[in-house]
């Protein structure tokens, strides 16, 4: 194991280094928050891909194809569609309105109120990403070092929280593109094919298996349902990937890049169930699915190899992590913070201090990840809550801004309230797992939006006319903070 830990150890290294080099290049707001709007193509592609495709994308996508066959691909594959049907129809019009978070859109669109409520709940959800993300590093660090779970945590958590602290976004774009390429090669081009041939090749694994590894629909229509209603809607909203759309230089690299990396998800996802596939024919008694990936890397693979897998891992599960992070700070700082103290935006000569202002964030909320991680024992718990609040609150009105012009700010701000309540009180009814939360939160938020809207003053026009200049790239930048648009104005009576 010595070169596997050779290998883990210079990825870690590299890591921190790359942090470091990005505290050089982060001395604004821009900068440190969205890489000064400035990644191409190749950047902004793997910078994408690296972050919607974390642990549970890498170790539980083959767990699922473990425990499911082919089928249990649909998890990844609906966030690989989730994020198709982001670039392709919305990316572009995100990326010209030049803010910083989901809630400065909502103020764009509604008028400067809908702001810290849904800076809240959009809060919520990144800070339990963040967390289910850390919470990963106890299974592969146990394999790598034999670590006990709050060593592991610590380990793992401590490395991305001070990169991420460092240089803001460009250090997470600098690490995320590394572990793009490491993960394209550990898991892609190295274990897949290993883990086939290891397994008698497709025909062997057909013969050793029942048929419904090979069903499409083996894992059962209504959670297919479910993974589309969570992930494929949850990618069209979540402050972690809007981010990453702010980092675009333009809204054609928004577009085409974010379609790459949709693409490439979708062939992550087929990947990852293949894996877990052949993992099954080898070992077919394991406890618990999950366990999966780990066992094919340490027992089917080489020195050396097995190294580089593991850092693929270790590499899916940092990028999340850390984009889960920034954003979580970022709301915190910008969306809840700044307004609770009646300071909406940046004021003129004070970018150092918003640098300053947000790398406290970030190490803030880091050390409150790793202390929740330690404490929290279900990943599948805490990433149900996120996604749930997310999706139950936050959907309707970020879709119906976007999608709507007769949807108001009363409305928007009532189904976040009415939804993210019906969510909270079903998964105290039947259970955190349960399909019901989200099912009704997202109806009733629909409901509440449409019904509230139609029965309130329509928005005011003022508002609504600064909304399509800066839709269409015309208004001024978010870094301008006194025409940022979060400037609230009143609706007509």
């Amino acid at each position: 194991m010595a070169v596997d830990y050779a290998v883990i150890v210079l990825y870690m290294a590299g890591m921190l280094a790359m942090g470091w080099w990005g505290m050089r290049r982060a001395k604004s707001k821009s900068e440190f928050l969205v890489a000064g709007r400035r990644l191409g193509p190749f950047m902004y592609s793997g910078t994408m891909a690296a972050i919607v495709l974390g642990g549970a994308s890498t170790i539980g996508g083959v767990g699922l194809g473990y425990k499911y066959g082919l089928s249990g691909a649909w998890m990844v594959f609906t966030i690989g569609l989730g994020l198709l049907a982001l670039s392709i129809f919305f990316s572009a019009r995100i990326a010209r309105l030049k803010v910083y978070t989901v809630s400065e859109m909502l103020d764009l669109r509604y008028g400067g109120k809908a702001g810290v409520i849904s800076g809240v709940v959009m809060w919520a959800y990144t800070l339990m990403l963040a967390v289910t993300s850390t919470i990963a590093y106890a299974s592969i660090f146990d394999v790598l070092f034999d670590l006990n779970r709050t060593a592991a945590i610590i380990l793992g958590g401590s490395i991305v929280v001070a990169y991420s602290t460092l240089g803001g976004m460009w250090s997470i774009t600098l690490t995320d593109m590394v572990q793009f390429v490491v993960k394209t090669i550990g898991v892609l081009l190295l274990l897949l094919p290993i883990a086939v041939v290891k397994a008698g090749g497709f025909s062997g694994m057909k013969e050793s298996l029942p048929a419904s590894y090979f069903d499409w629909m083996g894992i059962g229509g209504e959670t297919i349902f479910t993974y589309v209603l969570i992930y494929t809607f949850g990618m069209l909203i979540g402050q972690d990937i809007w981010q990453r759309v702010f980092t675009a230089r333009s809204d054609k690299v928004a577009k085409h890049g974010g379609t790459v990396a949709g693409t490439y998800c979708l062939a992550y996802a087929l990947a990852g169930a293949v894996i877990g596939t052949a993992a099954k024919v080898l070992y077919p008694n394991l406890g618990n699915p999950d366990d999966a990936f780990a066992t094919i890397v340490k027992d089917a693979l080489p020195m050396g190899v097995r190294g580089l897998v593991l850092a693929a891992a270790l590499a899916a599960v940092m990028s999340t992590s850390s984009g889960a992070l920034i954003a979580s700070a970022t709301v915190a700082n910008n969306d809840i913070w700044s307004r609770l103290r009646g300071k909406a935006g940046a004021k003129g000569g004070e970018e150092h201090d918003e640098v300053k202002g947000n790398r406290t964030f970030i190490l803030i909320m880091g050390i409150a990840v790793i202390v929740i991680a330690t404490r929290l024992s279900s990943v599948l718990e805490g990433l149900t809550v996120a996604y749930d609040l997310l999706v139950g609150g936050l959907l309707v009105p970020i879709l119906g801004g976007l999608l709507w012009k007769r949807g108001t700010a009363q409305g928007a701000l009532s189904a976040v309230v009415v939804g993210g309540l019906t969510v909270i009180a079903l998964m105290w009814k039947f259970g955190i797992l349960a399909n019901e939360p989200v099912y009704y939160g997202l109806l009733a938020s629909l409901a509440t939006y449409v019904i509230v809207s139609l029965a309130t003053p329509a928005t005011d026009e003022a508002v609504l006319a600064n909304w399509r200049e800066r839709l269409a790239g015309r208004g001024s930048d978010a870094d301008n903070p006194e025409a940022s648009g979060l400037v609230t104005v009143p609706a007509r009576s």
